[in-house]
């Protein structure tokens, strides 16, 4: 009996060994997954799985990724609370935080079906509704959408800089900011020449909303205007040259406000001076990185106004996935939030509440990096953008900003046939074509050795040809990833000194897509570092967008590739690779 009993437990014990192995795989493979998906911030990250009781309902929300800490509580005391339809079955709710742009080209493109959505600002739901309208005769959202929270934009800019320019209570205007940028002198003209010329930085208009309500804020500040906009407004000619001098001191876009942040960070006040960016994500990271923060970042409200993006809630009750009880509990959670208790806990995570009767604390404090004395009333609300200035603003970004040359680098070695080739092919086309056409593109592919198929040269003279030679790459042989690096590098610095030489300002970015480790060996990694790389990243200079394709990667060489660059490491899989290339056509 004993002996029988022994021999249970045995079985048992290696049973449940088993099982473990296999959810420590599974979880292993989510893990993996959530980082290739998720950090091009496009579908965007999920709060933890929730669980719908029998006979429940489930409201999937898209949010913009600003207001995450807050949502997510928020959703959690309601998802604890029991709340119930009127027919009696629970509600229960599922956030994902995406970017505004982004999340908008997913649900209108069918890849993204969510109950309701809560972009950052107003003009998202205007041309939202505008295309659906377009497309089924009827907006998206068939009821207004009402504001949640203020998450109010401004400047991140480093507390002693911020402090020469007298904040926080002198007055800091776009206009202070052009003159900055157009000065020779830089911030000589300020006492303060050690610190050179001035370098800013801010999201892609067409991806981010940080980006679009920021260039919208600055064509009001340089229009004087605090009321409705006009295209004829965007387009005036001294709009465009002051969005051209900024311009050409910004030396960082991308799709994420916290990436801005993220570099500055990481560089040091040397690479960036300011960034327009939330209020929320300038406190957030003095709490939470300030011990990797040079000086702490202040946050600079526009004086001549500014827009205070407030996160809309849209119950998407036009589309044919929403179900009439899905859209009336999505309309109780959306009561949820607007409720005092809730606003209140906005405070608690960087953001404002909508009744400014709720007196404002810590964080939101002049320690923190923000004037708690400013309201709507003290620095005026511009009105959101519509679809028409929305366009504008967005043309009138591209039409002034530093034109990019850029060097694709794909691993071409047998390790890359198959799927891997083929989605590669197609993602690079794709970032091919959505490439400005006075931009500059090379091609560079590796595998047992490194030919340049494409010198770099005008977009819109080569782009049909270059992706023929695209769709033609086979994959085999090995991977002469450093030798690769080191020809990209070495055409990057000497396009970048005849540049110079010929007084032209540009973007340089090098993108680098490799699914495995170096195997030739033809250069070492210590010889990449020390000879072929700079040391520390220069705000004008070539950056490394390393794309790890696939678990075989390096990812601690890539990433430190991106990092004494100034650039951004991604991963993906075949299934992500299309939204890495889009998180990298913000970056140019």
């Amino acid at each position: 009996m004993d002996r029988t009993r022994i021999i249970f437990v045995v079985i048992v014990v290696v049973a449940l060994c088993l099982v473990g192995a296999m959810v420590g795989v599974e979880l292993i493979g989510n893990l993996v997954g959530d980082t290739a998906v998720s950090q091009p911030g496009d579908t965007g990250s999920t709060t933890s799985q929730v669980e719908v009781p029998s006979g429940g309902l489930l409201v999937t929300v898209a949010s913009s990724n600003t207001k995450e800490d807050w949502m997510n509580g928020v959703t959690a005391d309601f998802n604890a609370a029991g709340m119930q339809t009127s027919g009696g079955r629970p509600i229960v709710v599922e956030v994902s935080h995406v970017t505004s742009g982004g999340s908008m080209d997913a649900i209108l493109n069918g890849t993204s079906q969510p109950v309701a959505w809560s972009p950052g600002d107003q003009s998202w739901v205007g041309q939202a509704n505008d295309t659906w309208r377009q497309r089924y005769n009827k907006p998206l959202a068939s009821e207004a959408c009402p504001a949640t929270v203020y998450a109010p934009l401004g400047f991140a800019m480093w507390r002693p800089m911020a402090e020469t320019l007298g904040w926080p209570d002198t007055p800091i205007g776009w206009d202070t900011i052009v003159a900055l940028a157009e000065d020779p002198d830089g911030w000589a003209t300020y006492g303060r020449p050690e610190w050179g010329q001035f370098r800013f930085g801010h999201t892609h208009p067409a991806y981010a909303n940080s980006g679009l309500l920021s260039m919208t804020s600055f064509v009001y500040g340089v229009a004087g205007k605090t009321d409705t906009l006009t295209a004829a407004d965007v387009y005036a000619p001294e709009v465009e040259e002051a969005m051209r001098a900024l311009e050409q001191v910004t030396s960082k876009y991308g799709r994420q406000a916290p990436a801005l942040l993220d570099a500055m960070a990481r560089q040091g006040p040397g690479y960036l001076h300011a960034a327009a960016v939330p209020e929320a994500e300038v406190v957030r990271f003095n709490i939470q990185r300030g011990d990797e923060l040079a000086f702490p970042l202040a946050f600079i409200f526009p004086a001549g106004g500014t827009i205070w993006a407030d996160q809309p809630y849209c119950i998407l009750n036009n589309a044919d996935w929403v179900e009439a009880e899905e859209a009336e509990a999505a309309a109780i959670f959306r009561d949820y939030l607007l409720a005092r208790e809730q606003q209140e806990k906005a405070i608690d995570n960087y953001l404002r509440p909508l009744d400014t009767s709720i007196a404002l604390h810590a964080p939101l404090t002049l320690e923190n990096g923000t004037d708690p004395r400013v309201t709507p009333q003290t620095i005026a609300s511009l009105p959101s953008p519509n679809a028409e200035i929305s366009n504008a603003v967005i043309d009138l970004f591209n039409i002034t900003k530093r034109k990019a040359t850029i060097i694709l680098v794909l691993d071409v070695s047998g390790s890359m046939d198959g799927e891997r080739i083929n989605t590669a092919r197609t993602a690079t086309n794709e970032f091919l074509v959505r490439l400005d056409a006075n931009d500059r593109v090379g091609l560079i592919i590796f595998s047992n050795d490194v030919s340049t198929l494409a010198e770099p040269a005008r977009v819109g003279d080569v782009v049909e040809g270059l992706t023929q030679r695209v769709s033609g790459l086979i994959a085999d042989g090995n991977t002469a990833l450093y030798a690769a690096v080191c020809d990209a590098a070495a055409q990057m610095a000497t396009l970048r000194q005849e540049d110079i030489a010929a007084g032209e300002s540009r973007l340089y970015g090098i993108i680098l897509l490799s699914d495995g480790e170096d195997t030739v060996g033809q250069v070492t990694e210590n010889q990449m570092f020390a000879t072929c790389l700079p040391a520390n990243a220069e705000a004008d200079g070539f950056r490394i967008y390393p794309i790890a394709f696939g678990d075989a990667a390096d990812i601690s060489v890539l990433e430190r590739m991106a990092n004494v660059t100034g650039g951004r490491m991604f991963t993906a899989a075949p299934t992500s690779i299309g939204n890495v290339y889009l998180s990298i056509s913000a970056e140019q």
